[in-house]
């Protein structure tokens, strides 16, 4: 059991109410539409697209959208980590009809059992991975143009998120750095930066900023781990978190105009955490303002 929750999700394991969470009959809401994308490199990947009210197949506006990792655990309980879901969904849904949000599409990617593998860019010598070029050339070349020739979509990197959590939130960071020209915008959740020696944090600090650079939302809860390697009183993953933001500022960034940065306190590592912010990085990146034509 320590292993799975060791590399699912992060080092601690959920909150103790997760695991009792009685699992809804039914808990998508909204325009949902399933698809099982055939690929060439990892066989065929189930997803989920939200649409937002009012969207249409003959609707000439191109939206944004937002690419989410774990997709079990966005949109529905009966399919998530201990019947616990973001409710990404419901969130979206309400931000939108309040005109706090603007209309976005969500796509939500489930994982699979190479999930270690897949979200991980460099290898950890404990635990392996560092296979992730399949997957991100699987989002890059094949669910993206799915996504675009299905949908009206933007086909312009200022209207495309990607977000994740944990391992997905350390995957994240990494295509935000390697390829903006493809994704302006990066939600970095509690993202796992002592994977592989914090191998992402010393590529970040050791070359260049990307070009252009894509707005980032990177976070951590205070609780969520009591590791503390250098025994300086802070918990390690606020460390992590404090020289990523430390990296960047260095590197041109600015606080809440690029950088959005958030240590949360009394939060864990888990999908009850993670839903309650995930409103906050929907309105940084697509706010009502803005048009993605």
């Amino acid at each position: 059991m320590k292993d799975r929750y060791l590399l699912c999700y992060g080092r601690l394991p959920l909150r103790p109410y997760a695991a009792k969470a009685k699992r809804k009959k039914d808990s998508l809401t909204g325009d949902i539409r399933r698809h099982k994308v055939s690929s060439r490199i990892l066989g065929s990947r189930e997803i989920l697209v939200y649409l937002p009210p009012g969207y249409s197949a003959q609707d000439n506006y191109r939206y944004p959208y937002a690419i989410l990792q774990d997709g079990q655990n966005v949109f529905d309980s009966r399919t998530a980590v201990f019947g616990v879901e973001w409710s990404v969904d419901e969130i979206a849904e309400t931000l939108i009809a309040e005109q706090k949000m603007a209309p976005v599409v969500l796509v939500a990617v489930y994982n699979s059992p190479d999930r270690v593998i897949e979200y991980t860019p460099f290898a950890d010598p404990e635990y392996g991975g560092g296979g992730s070029i399949l997957y991100e050339t699987f989002l890059i070349e094949e669910l993206i143009p799915f996504l675009e020739a299905e949908y009206s979509l933007t086909h312009q990197a200022r209207g495309r998120a990607v977000i994740g959590s944990s391992l997905g939130g350390l995957l994240a960071l990494h295509l935000g750095w390697t390829r903006p020209e493809l994704f302006s915008m990066v939600g970095s959740l509690s993202p796992s930066l002592w994977w592989g020696r914090r191998g992402m944090i010393t590529a970040m600090a050791s070359g260049a900023a990307p070009d252009p650079r894509p707005r980032v939302w990177l976070d951590g809860g205070t609780l969520e781990s009591t590791a503390d390697d250098n025994d300086n009183g802070v918990p390690d993953v606020i460390d992590d978190i404090r020289t990523v933001r430390a990296v960047m500022l260095s590197k041109g960034y600015e606080t809440d105009v690029d950088l959005f940065y958030r240590e949360v306190e009394g939060e864990t590592h888990d999908e009850a955490a993670w839903s309650a912010r995930v409103g906050d990085v929907l309105t940084a990146f697509f706010p009502k303002r803005e048009t993605w034509q």
